[in-house]
């Protein structure tokens, strides 16, 4: 059902600019006023929710290793420096792998319960699918959004024509087949069929969790509908888009109404992402559980948090002072003479 309701409401979006540019006419109103307000909310968004998690105290060393610890004996058991970095070389190092590689993915394993002649055996192997699934998507995401640079920027920077020219280096069709655009919509596809088809998934995932999907899967096909169908004038989309960033606002009477659609989704994910898990493209490099060396072992960390004037109340001191109603609740006591009443002892 949470999928159901999050695909019906990509529905309602779609149907929203249909009917505003076709019926209402309100070109200017979903060509300018709604993807600059969308900018706004994600910039300020984006920024505030940053500077908040920067605000956050984290008074421990928390980081999630994967390996062997640095040890005295470095012969026998050598250190794994980039699943359980010790130094802060180690730990970018470990950063960049997880950025650019998802290496803690990649480490994915799967559970599964197999019935045997002496019982129920719980057994692990790896599975590297959904790392697959999450590269494949996350870098087509990533190349197709660098690629829009040239709608904004004049002259193109070299770069992105590069970018262009080996993402449609197939030379499939004409207007060429963008590979990005292909593993765009493949990787959203595997992602959503993860969350649909496996129960355990499924029955953990949240509208939150399908919305995302089915509006970047959206945005993807009502884009590659718009470039290889609709075939809509380039030029007037790049005029209204050099408008948006000098601020010189125009909307050419030529730009059909898939633009808009494409466009109006596009505002929408701007504006839901600040708000949303897809915040977790910022939220990595703010992770203490990935931030920070582990040396607990090697280094004293003392709590910020601790105030000098209050002092520690341990739980010999706690025994102590509530050993008597402790005894007589019947819960054991590493001294017994605690439970026993100062009138009773004199």
């Amino acid at each position: 059902m949470n999928a159901l309701y999050s695909l019906l409401f990509v529905f309602l979006l779609v149907l929203i600019p249909l009917f505003g540019v076709d019926a209402a006419h309100l070109r200017t109103f979903f060509g300018v006023c709604i993807p600059s307000t969308a900018f706004i909310i994600f910039v300020i968004g984006f920024i505030t929710k940053v500077i908040n998690w920067g605000r956050s105290p984290v008074p421990f060393r928390i980081p999630t290793t994967g390996g062997q610890f640095k040890s005295f004996d470095t012969t026998m058991f050598k250190q794994n420096k980039f699943d359980c970095p010790q130094t802060g070389a180690q730990t970018f190092v470990r950063m960049v792998l997880e950025v650019f590689a998802f290496r803690s993915l990649f480490r994915n394993t799967q559970v599964s319960l197999h019935d045997t002649k002496s019982g129920p055996v719980v057994a692990y192997k790896s599975s590297k699918w959904l790392w697959l699934f999450a590269i494949v998507f996350h870098y087509s995401f990533f190349i197709v959004a660098l690629r829009h640079l040239r709608l904004f920027l004049e002259p193109v920077p070299f770069f992105v024509n590069g970018l262009e020219f080996v993402d449609g280096i197939l030379q499939i069709g004409a207007p060429a087949m963008y590979l990005a655009d292909c593993g765009l919509v493949i990787g959203v596809i595997l992602l959503l069929g993860r969350r649909l088809i496996d129960a355990k998934i499924n029955y953990l995932s949240y509208v939150s969790d399908f919305f995302p999907l089915f509006l970047i899967l959206a945005v993807a096909l009502s884009g590659i509908y718009m470039r290889y169908y609709a075939k809509v004038d380039v030029i007037a989309i790049k005029e209204l888009t050099m408008g948006l960033v000098t601020f010189h606002f125009v909307v050419p009477e030529t730009i059909g109404v898939s633009f808009f659609v494409h466009v109006f989704l596009v505002s929408v994910l701007m504006a839901y992402f600040p708000f949303s898990k897809l915040m977790h493209f910022p939220g990595v490099f703010m992770s203490p559980t990935r931030n920070l060396p582990n040396d607990t072992r090697a280094k004293h960390h003392v709590n910020p948090w601790n105030d000098p004037n209050i002092k520690p109340h341990t739980y010999a001191d706690y025994e102590k002072e509530f050993g008597v109603p402790m005894a007589e609740a019947g819960l054991p006591l590493d001294n017994p003479e605690n439970g026993v009443a100062p009138e009773e002892k004199a």
